[in-house]
């Protein structure tokens, strides 16, 4: 039996104090074919996707998904139920009242997709009870915009890369080897 080998990976971390400078950093990182692999702050950043060169999210299909799924189910088993398994004559309506079928069918709409959407992001993520957190330093949440980009550059690029988030006001910047989950 062969053993797994770690990969590890240099990353470099700039921390900004303001969101207005992470993105600007981020912006001329991305125009400077510098790999962004994530950027942390206290609460979302508007433009930083674009900046990360991020695709639109495929969630909102998983939960069209969910949502059309549950709606198809909750009409059928509502029409056998009423038509064929139980006919119950009520006021004199016909058995097969698609009226009588929407609140339930609604419902259930909105309560598996937004089930499904949740437990789908949750499993797509990775964020399993009992997963830590990897934090490098303790401020990275808390009041600070960190930009995390690859590392393995040259020297050259290395201080290019200094040099563009000191422009921007990087409060500090620092490097550390990361094991590469697979």
């Amino acid at each position: 039996m062969a053993l797994k080998m770690r990969e590890y990976a240099l990353l470099h971390y700039g921390a900004f104090e303001d969101d207005r400078a992470a993105c600007a950093a981020a912006n001329d990182c991305s125009k400077n074919g510098i790999e962004i692999v994530d950027v942390y702050g206290p609460y979302p950043i508007h433009g930083i996707d674009k900046a990360m060169g991020l695709k639109p999210s495929r969630l909102t299909w998983a939960c069209f998904l969910f949502g059309l799924t549950s709606l198809i189910c909750a009409l059928l088993l509502q029409y056998w139920t009423s038509a064929f398994d139980w006919p119950t004559n009520v006021g004199g309506k016909p058995y097969e009242s698609l009226p009588a079928f929407i609140p339930v069918a609604f419902e259930m709409t909105v309560l598996f997709a937004g089930l499904g959407t949740v437990g789908t992001f949750l499993v797509w993520a990775r964020l399993f009870p009992g997963k830590r957190a990897i934090l490098t330093k303790a401020r990275v949440n808390d009041d600070r915009f960190v930009i995390v980009v690859r590392g393995g550059m040259p020297v050259a690029d290395q201080s290019k890369l200094e040099e563009l988030w000191k422009q921007h006001g990087a409060a500090e910047s620092w490097a550390e080897h990361q094991e590469i989950k697979s």
